[in-house]
């Protein structure tokens, strides 16, 4: 299995399609493969350590650290926002339930307008914005992808709930488990940080002219730029529906992690961990454009023979997954991560090699 993904991933760097990129797979053994392929920067090769942003691969994590909020019996997961948070109870979103928003049923798939003049890393003006918005449709009754709103609504109800922000209560969970995942990368982190690169020549108007995406990604400004994103003050910033850096082991480690007899159903216990990888809502998704199943924080597909993938990817390229049983038995997990910002048809080269009869 080396010799063959090592393959792909030299075949996409010799093609000029990927710049820099890794992929790791974790069989139920425990056994690991793992290759990479092209520099993070500067000339510098990639190498294990190597850490990339990977955008919406971070929402598994941030409702991964609510969840282990409620297991704690600190929050509800359906008890109302308002509860917690009283002044979001404004525009019809009262009833609007944690479990909504895990499963971006909430209704506020976009920030509002005034984001637009706000900058990306002042938390308290997004959220007070948020607290303000009107919902697109009544909560619970549909599903739009909170693709920046997310972290700060799950990041929120953890201030208010725990006294913790959900970057440092996601860092004690990573850190017990051994997963090298960050939703803001600490200091002593910064050096082993890929710098990304747009490879598609639409990046990044194509989703800013998109009438769906455009609102849903384009505010606060600036967050599909390169340079912004290669910047410290990012890589610092916690936005937690996008700013997970990652190594393909650590994304992979942790979609390992979920089987049903893994350390995430222990964190989490057995009902939860079911709530967790089992869908809440399926339909059409009013910012994907297409037919989703959201639990909450992952999406769902069917693969054969009754399995499933549970995964999620990020705008730039980057993925993560795992494929379960009819028992919840993982198959196996794997985590494809780059530097390239552009479309899903390299981790879907990794994939296509892992499931080669679909």
């Amino acid at each position: 299995m080396h010799d063959q993904l090592a393959a792909v991933l030299d075949r996409l760097h010799h093609d000029g399609r990927e710049p820099g990129a890794a992929a790791c797979v974790i069989r139920p053994d425990g056994s690991t493969v793992e290759a990479m392929t092209g520099h993070r920067g500067e000339g510098t090769p990639w190498t294990s350590d190597t850490l990339v942003m990977t955008y919406s691969c971070a929402k598994p994590l941030a409702a991964l650290t609510v969840l282990e909020a409620v297991a704690t019996d600190v929050l509800g997961l359906d008890q109302r926002v308002a509860d917690i948070w009283p002044a979001y109870a404004t525009h019809g979103k009262q009833e609007t339930t944690v479990r909504h928003v895990l499963s971006h049923q909430a209704g506020l798939p976009a920030f509002p307008e005034a984001a637009a003049g706000i900058a990306y890393d002042d938390r308290d003006a997004l959220v007070a914005l948020l607290a303000d918005a009107e919902p697109a449709h009544e909560p619970g009754t549909a599903v739009a992808e909170h693709a920046l709103t997310y972290g700060h609504l799950c990041d929120e109800l953890l201030r208010r709930s725990t006294g913790q922000s959900l970057d440092e209560r996601f860092a004690a969970i990573a850190a017990r488990h051994g997963w090298d995942l960050h939703l803001s990368v600490p200091v002593g982190e910064l050096g082993r940080v890929a710098d990304v690169v747009a490879v598609a020549d639409t990046w990044p108007d194509a989703y800013l002219t998109d009438p769906r995406w455009a609102p849903a990604i384009g505010r606060p400004p600036g967050l599909l730029d390169p340079a912004v994103l290669n910047s410290e003050r990012w890589r610092r910033t916690s936005f937690p529906a996008i700013s997970l850096h990652a190594t393909a082991r650590g994304l992979a480690r942790f979609y390992a992690d979920l089987a049903a007899d893994g350390p995430v159903a222990r964190l989490l216990g057995p009902g939860l961990h079911r709530e967790y990888v089992t869908p809440q809502r399926t339909g059409p998704d009013g910012v994907l454009g297409r037919e989703v199943a959201w639990t909450l924080g992952f999406q769902v597909d069917a693969l054969r023979g009754g399995r499933r993938e549970i995964g999620m990817g990020g705008a730039g390229g980057s993925s993560g997954w795992v494929a379960l049983g009819p028992d919840d038995t993982a198959d196996y997990a794997a985590a494809y991560v780059t530097r390239g910002l552009g479309g899903h048809d390299r981790g879907e080269e990794v994939w296509r090699l892992l499931e080669p009869d679909l």
